[in-house]
């Protein structure tokens, strides 16, 4: 018999494990990007961002207390579609982006290392991947506090920029700000989307969850909230401080809008962001290993990676399997490339989750958090719109 998952995880640690994925996977390392597409309408890239990822949010909140548990998508798209070979192929786009976001992070998190020692990217990156993969596998509860700590590191630096670039002399950009370009702000939106990344991995830890029905929905709302107001304070900051010709060439973009303030080199800032990577690093292996676990319930070909360590209770095969995909992807695709990717994947999977939930909703109308008819259905719009709009910059 395989043993369980272990129940180890409550509201705290899982709302910090939220927050550290999501930030993670990008504002330290997409500012830049993102103003180059919007200008400094970059802010309201980010704003239109968070509004693609709400709806679809608050679906998965609803979906989370109906079947808490691991490979979440997969399950929820095989319940309310009634479709079990696509229920695989969702869990293994969700594996995919997991790892290419992971890979992507990685890669950004090494380019601020470089800012401070004379290290070679891909022997760091390497390094890295094979650490934050050993304490994957040591335990969830380990990982997660490690996360929480990383958590607080990172946060702590994105509001040292809002203050660097709040008390900085405005950039001529700010100033003459020129037209609003709706295209450069769609495309900067589906490139700031990749930065909301994460809401959607808190589910698939349901089966180490405490209380799941009530600490789930909680979890994914807080999170959201929380990385929707920093991001948008940081963005602005950003885009006052920095010209945006300087921002789109950076690869530690944070670290200009410290130097605009004149406190100093920001050095600091780098290490900072250095610890935002990682977390985002160690939350997408540690998900993507448990949605390969789940996965394993339903396929016999998989079934292999449905094993959880007798003692350490981590799906062990699976996270290091996760482990080397991310470490390779860090060190062979350009990240702008991987962000691009992940964020097409994931639009896809949100747009079956919406619809699958859609139709759950019109057959089993109770469940413990429920959401108006109307989220689901706008959160298929506005997936469909954004992953339009991603097909079509990157042609």
């Amino acid at each position: 018999m395989t043993a369980p998952l272990k129940r180890r995880i409550g509201l705290g640690l899982l709302t910090a494990y939220g927050v550290g994925v999501m930030i993670g996977a990008g504002i330290y390392v997409l500012v830049g990007a993102v103003a180059a597409q919007a200008g400094v309408w970059a802010p309201l890239s980010f704003l239109i961002a968070g509004l693609i990822a709400a709806p679809t949010a608050l679906s998965y909140a609803e979906f989370s207390t109906r079947l808490p548990e691991a490979a979440g998508e997969a399950a929820y798209v095989g319940q309310g579609l009634k479709s079990q070979a696509l229920a695989l192929l969702v869990g293994l786009a969700i594996v995919t982006a997991g790892t290419i976001s992971a890979g992507a992070v990685l890669r950004g998190g090494v380019g601020y290392l470089t800012q401070v020692l004379p290290v070679g990217t891909v022997v760091v990156a390497v390094a890295l991947g094979v650490v934050l993969t050993a304490v994957a596998v040591l335990g969830v509860l380990e990982s997660l506090a490690l996360a929480a700590l990383f958590t607080v590191i990172e946060v702590s630096g994105l509001i040292l920029v809002i203050w660097a670039g709040a008390s900085a002399a405005p950039g001529v950009d700010i100033l003459t700000p020129g037209p609003l370009s709706l295209a450069g702000v769609g495309v900067g939106a589906v490139l700031a989307f990749f930065a909301f990344i994460g809401f959607e991995d808190i589910v698939n830890m349901a089966e180490e969850v405490e209380r799941p029905q009530r600490n789930l929905p909680r979890a994914i709302l807080i999170s959201l909230l929380v990385t929707s107001v920093l991001y948008a304070a940081v963005t602005w900051a950003a885009v006052r401080a920095v010209p945006l010709a300087d921002l789109a060439a950076s690869d530690s973009p944070l670290v200009l809008v410290w130097r605009a303030s004149g406190q100093g080199s920001g050095h600091f800032l780098a290490v900072i962001a250095v610890f935002a990577a990682l977390n985002g690093v160690l939350a997408q292996i540690v998900m993507a290993a448990r949605v390969l676990f789940g996965l394993g319930r339903r396929s016999a070909a998989l079934a292999i990676f449905h094993q959880a360590h007798p003692r350490f209770g981590t799906p062990v095969l699976a996270t290091v399997l996760v482990g080397v995909l991310v470490t390779l992807a860090s060190a062979l695709v350009p990240l702008i490339t991987l962000a691009g990717l992940t964020s097409s994947i994931l639009l896809g999977v949100f747009v079956l989750v919406n619809l699958a939930l859609i139709l759950q909703k019109r057959r089993a109308p109770v469940a413990s958090f429920r959401v108006p008819m109307a989220v689901p259905v706008l959160g298929v719009v506005v997936s469909v719109a954004a992953l339009v709009l991603s097909v079509l910059g990157h042609l």
